[in-house]
């Protein structure tokens, strides 16, 4: 085992290979395979070091793991502010979205069973007014027109659910509530 230039060179591109086997594995997973394709990339690194020579050898063998660890864990770091990490990762809800006791969801929510008419058209979603105050809502199952009356049935997210009402006998229009006559009975004897 002489000192031949190119072991150094096969080693540091082992290496280079290992050490970006292993962010993949970290960033995409492959069952184990990118996983073991670094591993076996770096052990063939720490085995050029050796041919190279005894120092070179034990450098790699102690700093390869050491190494990898730290790439990894920099990478874990500085990865979710890069603009790819920013697209791939999730980002964390909002404490207003999570609280119980949001302020402005409690004021929706005190709307349920509420009147009141719509100021857009809602095709599904729109603006209605209550007592004088504009609310953004959503149609809960079919297009409101400009202002008809509206019935509060649910609040979801920062928008409150709303049903047309039938103005002349305050009765829901919702055709599951309609009750109609069977079709299939017959006329009395």
């Amino acid at each position: 085992m002489g000192s031949n230039p190119m072991y150094w060179v096969w080693a540091l591109l082992l290496l280079i290979l290992g050490a970006g086997l292993a962010l993949l594995e970290v960033f995409f997973p492959s069952a184990g395979l990118l996983g073991f394709l670094a591993t076996a990339a770096l052990v063939g690194a720490i085995i050029m070091g050796f041919y190279q020579g005894p120092v070179l050898g034990t450098v790699l063998l102690v700093g390869t793991p050491v190494g990898v660890i730290v790439l990894v864990i920099l990478a874990f770091k500085y990865w979710p502010k890069t603009a790819m990490g920013k697209r791939v990762l999730l980002s964390a809800p909002r404490s207003e979205d999570v609280l119980p006791d949001d302020p402005q969801k409690e004021r929706l929510k005190s709307l349920i069973g509420r009147t009141g008419r719509a100021k857009s058209k809602l095709l599904l979603s729109g603006a209605i007014t209550i007592d004088g105050e504009t609310i953004d809502a959503v149609s809960e199952s079919m297009p409101v027109e400009i202002g008809q009356a509206v019935r509060v049935v649910q609040v979801r997210g920062h928008r409150v659910v709303v049903r047309p009402i039938d103005e002349s006998a305050d009765v829901v229009t919702n055709p599951l509530e309609r009750t109609y006559d069977d079709p299939f009975e017959l006329p009395p004897a």
